[in-house]
């Protein structure tokens, strides 16, 4: 077995052994997943693909871009369309493939605040899968009149078709078929967030998951989270190894790297390359 540079040898084995002798494995995956993974949003890759958003607003990054106030729809899906094309339609990251390997035979079950859709691409089990923060495969009527989602990967590929000058025609924008208010993609930002059937299931399956499991030798494995959202996976992964005394809680992550001293004796902290660490780790299974 091989091992990424910085990482000492026993560490990794560490968290080996601990994936091994887990009953059950909750993965928390934040940003850091898809970053590691390949995903990139700023920089020469942001004024290749969105010259025109840099050119009039001075935006470096899709992140920030995406918070602009659109004057038109034309813009606005001219740069929707090839953001969530380039997020979510281009297949899956190897490195989803590698954490799946690792967890392949164990009772796993997942939640992330990542929308790309990475892990069901990758083969992850549907019913092990929460995705708290929404889809860009998803739209949503802007005005939230009724709890449902649409699949948009037709009318997103169709734009891209049609996309000239970093404009799409207008009457491609897609429009509330309920009250006929413009659609929005269907992520976290306010009170309008749509939490459809679909998201409530998974979250009624990851509860359930949670209380079967209350009392067994729970893996509590917090990869590539930050402090933007603690409440959703960080947080709640200590308290609940807290409250087990069987569990144990480990985040790998390139910083953020924290721990209560209730839980110092039963926890790993990673302070490294969380890409080198997993390809490591599904090497060695």
């Amino acid at each position: 077995m091989s091992f990424p540079k910085m990482i000492m040898k026993s560490t990794l084995e560490a968290l080996k052994k601990r994936i091994d002798e887990a009953d059950a494995i909750v993965i928390g995956a934040g940003a850091g997943v898809s970053t590691a993974a390949g995903f990139v949003y700023g920089g020469d890759y942001f004024l290749k693909e969105f010259p025109e958003m840099n050119r009039k607003y001075g935006y470096t990054d899709m992140y920030g871009a995406s918070f602009h106030d659109f004057a038109t729809p034309e813009e606005r899906w001219g740069f929707w369309s090839k953001m969530i094309y380039l997020n979510r339609y281009q297949g899956v990251k190897p490195l989803y493939l590698d954490l799946l390997k690792v967890v392949s035979g164990k009772d796993y079950f997942v939640i992330t605040t990542n929308v790309d859709h990475q892990f069901q691409l990758a083969g992850f089990d549907k019913k092990r899968l929460f995705y708290t923060q929404g889809d860009y495969g998803l739209f949503q009527c802007s005005k939230a009149c009724h709890q449902k989602t649409y699949d948009n990967e037709a009318i997103i590929k169709e734009m891209l078709k049609q996309r000239k000058d970093g404009l799409v025609p207008a009457f491609l924008a897609p429009h509330c078929p309920v009250c006929g208010e413009e659609m929005e993609v269907n992520l976290r930002k306010d009170d309008l967030f749509v939490q459809d059937k679909g998201w409530e299931e998974a979250s009624l399956r990851y509860s359930k998951f949670i209380d079967e499991h209350k009392a067994k030798r729970v893996l509590f494995l917090e990869l590539g989270v930050g402090f933007n959202t603690p409440v959703i996976i960080k947080y709640p992964f200590m308290r609940m190894t807290y409250q087990n005394p069987n569990a144990f809680y480990v985040c790998v992550n390139l910083g953020y790297n924290y721990v209560p001293p209730e839980l110092e004796n039963r926890s790993l902290l990673i302070d490294g390359d969380l890409g080198e660490i997993i390809t490591s780790l599904a090497k060695a299974k």
